[in-house]
């Protein structure tokens, strides 16, 4: 295992981060508790110490296996990322969003289930519209202050609005925002017009979702559909990752994998993580197998004619994952 430092904290953590999304029972092609430990002990066996969830994952049901799994660790060679904003409770209207209340109630909620005091990196999972950006960033300060996030994180915007919490930050003297997780990957580049150039200039730590491309990058076309995934999973369907060259890209990735020997997966991955501003890719998968070959790709080399080679094919898409 590599790592690398998270931004500008200080915090290491190891190139691959294990997504936890598919831990609990949210979705049918999610593991149960004891297939998401033997996941999460692999992930540590193999050197990964990096661990992101959220509230919202099988509504809770996640970070309890996480906490549970990790409890046997060394808590403190373990880096742990959650977040907030998505409904909890459709009953309390509190439940969602990124005011003071909802962030206080749903990070003593997320740490219980945990079983932690503190969690290393706490998220907002979108932009609250409804809620002034001084408000949210007040609330998340308190909760660094208070020892119950080491440093605090966002994920999927706009590049203006990532700026103006940013700004807004320092004009106050409140914690900034440390980490950007944000939609990127060989399908999707949007990102590389402006959320990329902004972090890299202030120094934000980038930990992309969906490195794979929800498994577009994984396998051919016309075998995406044979996995339970491909045929339950109605998010796909909303990301245009085949359009604007996505096919020809998915083919070039077929290519490459077999001249190299490799899984289409390791490609995928290896195309991201040869990325300077690409600190970790949070990477979910539902199979060891999956999770190893995932960690063989750092020390995949991919040259320069490569990497040209399956971007040439990219066309610009309209923006998918600020929803």
């Amino acid at each position: 295992m590599e790592y690398t430092t998270l931004g500008s904290t200080g915090m290491s953590v190891s190139r691959i981060g294990l997504g936890c999304m598919s831990f609990g029972s949210g979705r049918d092609w999610m593991l149960d508790r004891e297939e998401s430990t033997e996941l999460i002990e692999r992930a540590i066996d193999l050197g990964i110490n990096f661990f992101d969830t959220a509230n919202v994952y099988s509504t809770g049901e996640s970070e309890e296996i996480l906490g549970d799994a990790l409890a046997g660790y060394d808590r403190d060679s373990q880096v742990v990322a959650t977040k907030v904003y998505a409904e909890m409770d459709p009953d309390n209207p509190n439940s969602s969003g990124l005011s003071r209340k909802t962030i206080e109630q749903e990070l003593e909620a997320s740490l219980e289930r945990l079983g932690m005091d503190t969690v290393d990196l706490y998220q907002t999972h979108r932009w609250d519209y409804d809620t002034p950006i001084d408000e949210t960033l007040r609330a998340l300060d308190d909760a660094v202050r208070r020892g119950q996030a080491r440093y605090v994180g966002t994920s999927s915007m706009w590049a203006h609005q990532f700026a103006e919490a940013l700004q807004t930050s320092d004009e106050l003297g409140l914690e900034r925002f440390a980490t950007m997780q944000n939609h990127y990957n060989a399908f999707y580049r949007e990102e590389e017009r402006e959320m990329l150039p902004l972090c890299e200039k202030e120094g934000i730590g980038v930990i992309p979702w969906s490195p794979l491309a929800r498994g577009v990058g994984t396998r051919p076309l016309e075998a995406l559909e044979s996995t339970t995934r491909g045929q339950t999973d109605e998010y796909l369907e909303q990301i245009p990752y085949l359009q604007g060259g996505g096919e020809e890209i998915n083919e070039r990735i077929q290519e490459l994998a077999a001249e190299k020997g490799v899984t289409m997966a390791q490609i995928s991955l290896a195309w991201l993580l040869h990325k300077e501003q690409v600190d970790a890719p949070i990477v979910g998968t539902t199979s060891v197998e999956h999770l190893e070959e995932a960690v063989e790709a750092i020390e995949l080399d991919l040259s320069a004619s490569d990497m040209a080679y399956l971007e040439e094919p990219y066309e610009p898409l309209r923006i998918a994952g600020h929803e």
